[in-house]
């Protein structure tokens, strides 16, 4: 249920092309759909522009199903995180139409490809071990609506590859950096650009960096002022929060 649906019924309503009954029908499952194991939120995209994600990890496969096909009556676009290849195979049998992304674990629904972004969101990642968490951050921003400039590779241990793609760095609104190791990357681009800077530190490393959070310390740490971070190889997260900021 989006404001425009919403418009749409009511216009319905008014101009008599729908009546009492037939609007009540639609809005039956305002503001969520009680499926007994889930309490799916229809209501979310009127309330935040972007509609409730499914998060795969945890559940069972007849489960997301369930939701995603309830999702998929009333939402153009449906994502759904962190999926194992099998659950994939089964969700896009039962519900064709999606595209999977074996690296990230996303399964991506996208009828509706507008853009709703004022801008631009780049998505950069330090290594090449680092293309799964900026893979689910890209497709993220690009499901809600943004237009997505990817740039792999790119780690301090190089510094001159992060240099030689400066320019296309200007170009973005908002800044999606993702790294492990000593998490260095996210302070580097925040030195180079006027715009938010979001870190994901990911679970990228050798031993002392326990999985993660060493990069997270560093980059909470960062000197770059204009550097905020999310959780743990939390791409999804660094997504939407970009998809918002670009919106304003």
């Amino acid at each position: 249920m989006t404001e425009d649906l919403l418009r749409g019924l009511l216009e319905d309503v008014r101009t008599g092309a729908a009546d009492v009954d037939a609007a009540m029908h639609r809005l039956k499952h305002m503001p969520f759909e009680d499926l007994g194991f889930a309490k799916v939120d229809h209501h979310r995209a009127l309330r935040h522009g972007i509609p409730e994600v499914i998060f795969g990890l945890g559940k069972s496969i007849d489960h997301v199903i369930a939701i995603a096909g309830s999702l998929l009556e009333r939402s153009g676009n449906v994502l759904i995180t962190r999926t194992s290849p099998a659950m994939a195979e089964r969700v896009l049998h039962e519900l064709p139409g999606g595209e999977y992304f074996p690296l990230s674990g996303a399964i991506r629904y996208w009828r509706d490809r507008a853009l709703h972004g004022k801008g631009k969101i780049a998505v950069v990642c330090a290594g090449t071990s680092d293309i799964p968490v900026a893979e689910e951050a890209q497709v993220t921003a690009e499901t809600m609506g943004n237009q997505v400039d990817s740039i792999h590779d790119v780690g301090v241990a190089g510094i001159h590859r992060l240099m030689a793609n400066s320019e296309r760095l200007g170009e973005a609104r908002v800044v999606i950096v993702c790294a492990g190791m000593e998490g260095a990357l996210p302070s580097a681009v925040g030195g180079i650009v006027a715009v938010p800077v979001i870190a994901v530190p990911t679970s990228v490393g050798y031993g002392a960096s326990f999985n993660g959070l060493a990069a997270l310390l560093g980059m909470l740490n960062s000197c770059a002022s204009n550097v905020t971070v999310v959780n743990i190889d939390n791409g999804f997260g660094a997504g939407y929060v970009a998809s918002l900021i670009n919106r304003l």
